[in-house]
């Protein structure tokens, strides 16, 4: 445990952006620590154990993808200012993925592959919608012109940019569909900027996963943390922030502690640090008007102005469920053995929306296969792996958190339901009672898993629907890293980290 009282920066949160932020700063001689609640890193992107099986939470993909001798991408420069080795995080392609949409069978399915190749999508789109492909290659040339990492970039709607360009509504919802599914934290439709990141991140540049999973890029992190000099703080988070004249004064820890910090990054979430603000007694008397006036006053006029735009950070309503099925077979042995991952959607329009009436909405979600990148030397996962996951509503299944066995009821009921949803957009299974025959072991997680582990309000995985670019809060010295800053995806948020180490703290 670390002796220290006082820190250079402080960092909330042993996500990839907290431990990225910690990382470069380290290296720059700043004395840091990052205060973790929970007694494992990752956050949002991190792994669990039951009975000897390692699980990935968030890990389908590590977007971003470019091969050796790529450079200008986000994944080099992460690379560059960190100081990794490419072949640290051992990172491996995908063989295909694709964005189906239709009933599989029905008449009308439509199908758009994709691979870390542009040309095969862009190829896909010309074969699929031939009257829409020269209004795609503007798009393209839109989505490639604009700086989607300026911090001052005014909101705009990705539908009216999109629909400038893509005039049929079922090419216009496949291209959402998956830059949604990896990064909106928006119903209906996305800022422009952010749409414009995750097009990159999905199809300029494409997916890869460890062999082992994301358990080797936080292993990675720790360990050039670690090297750095960096301290960490393992089941201690931080209760509350105490402030004085518009800053962060101390932060007094889940044990009580208290510790000081001349800059302070949350990775927790925008709505979730502004709960920690607390006002302090050490804040007794304060000019209002030019003229001194009593702390009660100064308290009601602060707390006012604090709470005020706290109303204005609004929580995020999509949150998912994901069923894991681990299998004795690889997924090649049922046919399942082209695809990496698959969006799919069986509605005319894609609802992507929290779901209203039911806990979960089967209509859309996501097929992946872990087995399916193409890894060296034709190595092959130990067990099969089969995840899906679907949109859910976190108030229906909160409404469940008195009832244990209600709530193990309803998983069971959705684990079925999505199964079979996402079966439909498979190859059909020679004998129907193959999967369940070879099925060793399951998992699933819902809203509530995430708020539990990860402390998101709402069981929203990918936090507020508005984003902060600039990273600021109401304190002068406390500033936003990793999901509600705005960069999105794995690799996103560690340069979200390194983003705002370097404009907050190394720049000043």
């Amino acid at each position: 445990m670390s002796t220290h009282t006082h820190y250079d920066v402080a960092i909330i949160g042993a996500g990839m952006s907290g431990l990225a932020a910690g990382i470069r700063l380290a290296h720059f001689g700043k004395r840091v620590c990052i205060f973790e609640r929970h007694n494992a890193p990752g956050g949002l992107n991190g792994f669990y154990s039951i009975a000897g099986r390692k699980y990935d939470v968030g890990l389908h993909a590590v977007t971003n993808y470019v091969r050796p001798g790529v450079k200008g991408t986000p994944l080099t420069k992460l690379l560059r200012q960190l100081r990794i080795d490419r072949d640290e995080f051992a990172l491996c392609e995908q063989k295909q993925s694709r964005v189906t949409f239709g009933p599989r069978g029905a008449a009308g399915s439509v199908s758009l592959r994709f691979t870390n190749d542009f040309a095969v999508f862009e190829n896909e789109v010309a074969q699929n919608f031939p009257s829409q492909i020269d209004g795609f290659r503007a798009l393209v040339a839109a989505v490639r012109a604009h700086n989607e990492v300026s911090l001052d970039a005014k909101p705009v709607s990705a539908r009216e940019i999109v629909r400038r360009h893509i005039a049929d509504p079922l090419l216009e919802d496949m291209l959402f569909c998956p830059v949604m599914y990896y990064g909106s934290a928006q119903e209906h439709d996305m800022e422009w900027s952010q749409f414009v990141i995750m097009f990159k991140a999905l199809f300029f540049e494409g997916f890869a996963r460890p062999f082992d999973g994301v358990r080797v890029i936080i292993r990675v992190l720790l360990e050039k943390y670690r090297a750095a000099g960096g301290e960490r703080r393992m089941k201690c988070g931080v209760k509350k922030i105490i402030t004085r004249e518009n800053r962060a004064a101390a932060l007094v820890l889940d044990n009580g502690e208290e510790i000081t910090a001349t800059h302070i990054l949350s990775s927790i979430g925008a709505v979730e640090t502004e709960a920690l603000i607390e006002f302090s007694i050490f804040d007794s008397r304060f000019s209002i008007g030019g003229a001194a006036a009593p702390f009660s006053d100064w308290r009601g006029s602060a707390q006012s102005k604090i709470e005020n735009r706290k109303s204005k950070i609004p929580e995020g309503r999509l949150s998912y469920v994901e069923t894991i099925t681990v299998l004795n077979r690889q997924p090649a042995d049922f046919g399942w053995g082209d695809d990496t991952i698959i969006f799919f959607n069986d509605s005319p329009r894609f609802n992507y929306e929290r779901p209203e009436h039911a806990q979960v909405d089967t209509r859309s979600g996501v097929i992946c296969f872990p087995n399916n990148f193409a890894y060296p030397g034709d190595q092959q996962l130990p067990e099969g792996l089969f995840r899906c996951t679907c949109l859910a509503n976190y108030d229906l299944w909160k409404n469940l958190s008195d009832s244990p066995g209600e709530y193990r009821a309803a998983k069971q009921r959705w684990f079925g339901d999505i199964a079979a949803s996402a079966k439909r957009f498979l190859p059909p299974l020679a004998q129907p009672a193959a999967l369940e025959s070879a099925t060793v072991a399951t998992d699933m997680f819902t809203p509530l898993t995430i708020t539990k582990f990860t402390g998101h309000a709402a069981g929203a995985i990918y936090g507020s629907p508005v984003k902060n670019r600039p990273g600021r809060t109401a304190l002068d010295n406390v500033y936003l890293c990793g999901t509600d800053q705005g960069f999105l995806g794995i690799i996103g948020a560690m340069l979200s980290g390194i983003s705002m180490a370097n404009y907050h703290v190394l720049q000043k």
